[in-house]
């Protein structure tokens, strides 16, 4: 009976919640809010119109004449639907959760489409609980991805290692879209059986599945997509979007700190009959980036200043996205859905001047209101404080006689390529030697190998963002150099450190499972960008981010060679070489 009572009371709470959206639309009773004479960006119609915009319990209830309980003067602005982020990981942020969303609220962002792979690396199904319970309420609404390859390849070593069944019961949580993007391409091609079941569980739920394959061709490009693989945002370059649009892809255009494919990717915006099968992304996203340049606002002005229309602009960077992930309720000013309001100067520069999110102004001109940081259960917290389970390192535990592969870095790319082999460090033709020590489980195992193309000339560079499975990725000149450089990041419980001759030159801890910062998202920049001049004062190349760019040199599932704790991996043939 308490039960009935309780359900009767909760039906009846949101009749009235409907009532009174109703009356407002109707124009009986006074709006909660209006935007008097607003032009806004009709992403249905694909042009610009002025009205008044109604708002009533966090929606849109009504465009035309209305008077509201509270209204602001929209003339000489342009109200847009709230950003949405395609496809993030907010831990490449280096910052925590909140913090992420105190920085993107100014950048006009109301929504981001997360996968929480990184922390899951880590902590495994802890990092998706501590995400979830780090994301409750924030004035950016952060829906989820569930990691589809905990480790990202079965060559790698993780924190964790998650099947179908760890994953299973989070496709309920009303926050979760679906499968985040499945880098074991070649576990699906292979119709291994611990893969594809990841894929069948997704569907079994009616959700989306993300992919995650760049170059792939042919038959294995069939076969991938048979699979039930959705989408991709990994084409660097136009005719391996074509291929997958042509199969029926939808395509994340990527803008973010590691990989820049838009300029690539704008005939796709440009034409007609390809735009509305596209969305935009930032994937990783340093602080640096977030602070100078923005987000998805950033993409859009880049976008038009590429010859893009500005209003198709803006339904791929809202529209599309909600379209794509099924909330239907979001991503276009319309009468029922979220009163999700990005307000710019105009469709050129996007200056972002106020925020409302579901109705609620959250950011004005430079301020972004307060708003409690979600609590975290005790035991998630300190789990993510407790990471690092490895011995102390020597020189000679880096000490290897025999000859390794040289992983050569491409300019401006995360793509690398083999550059044979080399029996040692030779500063003046740059080879480096580079090591990705587990620190995870104690097993001790150390993969070495050498790197060609970053230029550092004295020193040692370590740190644990290390895609995907986040071990500590150490390059340097010297034995001594690299074991010094690692053991710090493990006594600041992660982190980025830069060293010479045993003297820390700077460092930036992230103590949040190794690879985020408690600390705010400005001082964390401070700290990164001191830590980046420090790396180019002892010669790495002025165009390399060191960090960004040495944390990708880990992941195996991006071509061609990659390093992980067991030695050089051929992507291309999953084989230690």
């Amino acid at each position: 009976m308490g039960y009935q009572e309780s359900w009767s009371g909760k039906i009846n709470r949101k009749l009235i919640k409907k009532q009174h959206i109703i009356d407002v639309a109707a124009g009986r009773v006074k709006a909660d809010l209006v935007l008097k004479n607003a032009t806004y960006v009709d992403v249905f119609s694909g042009e610009l119109a002025t009205d008044d915009i109604a708002v009533a319990e966090g929606l849109i209830v009504g465009l035309g004449s209305y008077s509201g309980v509270e209204e602001v003067d929209m003339t000489g602005f342009i109200v847009c639907p709230g950003f949405l982020d395609a496809h993030i990981h907010l831990e490449s942020s280096l910052v925590s959760p909140a913090e992420f969303a105190r920085s993107v609220l100014p950048h006009g962002t109301t929504t981001v489409i997360t996968d929480p792979h990184e922390i899951t690396n880590v902590m495994g199904e802890s990092g998706i609980d501590y995400m979830l319970a780090a994301t409750e309420g924030l004035p950016v609404d952060v829906r989820f991805m569930l990691p589809s390859c905990v480790p990202a390849s079965p060559m790698d070593e993780s924190g964790a290692e998650l099947d179908y069944r760890d994953i299973d019961s989070y496709f309920t949580h009303p926050r979760v879209q679906g499968l985040a993007e499945m880098m074991n391409f070649p576990g699906i091609i292979a119709a291994d059986g611990s893969t594809v079941a990841k894929i069948v569980a997704s569907q079994a739920h009616h959700k989306k599945i993300d992919g995650h394959a760049p170059g792939l061709q042919g038959n294995d490009l069939n076969a991938y997509i048979a699979a039930g693989v959705y989408s991709d945002h990994e084409c660097s370059d136009l005719e391996d979007a074509l291929a997958k649009l042509k199969r029926g892809q939808f395509i994340m255009i990527r803008e973010g700190t590691a990989a820049r494919n838009l300029e690539a990717l704008m005939p796709l915006i440009l034409s007609e009959k390809l735009f509305d099968r596209c969305m935009f992304c930032t994937d990783d996203k340093h602080p640096n980036d977030l602070l100078e340049k923005g987000h998805i606002d950033y993409i859009c002005r880049e976008a038009v200043r590429m010859g893009a229309d500005p209003i198709r602009t803006v339904q791929v960077a809202c529209l599309h996205a909600a379209r794509y992930f099924l909330l239907n309720n979001r991503g276009a000013i319309a009468p029922g859905y979220l009163a999700d309001f990005a307000i710019v100067d105009d469709l050129k520069d996007f200056h972002v001047r106020t925020v409302y999110k579901k109705g609620v102004r959250v950011y004005h001109d430079g301020i972004v209101a307060d708003f409690e940081k979600p609590p975290i259960p005790a035991y998630l917290e300190d789990r993510a404080h407790d990471t690092f389970h490895l011995p102390v390192l020597k020189p000679e535990d880096f000490a290897e006689p025999r000859r390794k592969a040289v992983i050569g870095m491409v300019e401006g790319q995360i793509i690398t390529e083999d550059r044979g082999y080399a029996d040692g460090i030779d500063v003046h033709k740059d080879i480096l030697k580079m090591a990705v020590i587990e620190r995870h489980k104690n097993t001790r195992h150390i993969g070495i190998g050498y790197l060609s193309g970053y230029g550092l000339k004295s020193g040692a560079v370590a740190t644990s963002v290390a895609h995907d499975s986040h071990n500590i990725i150490c390059v340097g000149c010297s034995d001594s150099d690299m074991a010094y450089a690692a053991n710090r990041v493990a006594e600041n419980k992660g982190g980025i450190v830069v060293v010479k001759d045993g003297t820390v030159l700077a460092e930036l801890p992230l103590e949040i499972a190794g690879i985020m910062s408690d600390q705010p998202l400005v001082q964390v920049n401070q700290a990164l960008e001191n830590a980046k001049a420090a790396a180019h004062a002892l010669g790495v190349g002025t165009g390399i981010d060191p960090f960004m760019t040495l944390s990708f040199m880990s992941l195996p599932v991006i071509p061609t060679l990659r390093l992980t704790t067991r030695g050089v991996i051929d992507v291309n043939t999953q084989q230690f070489i």
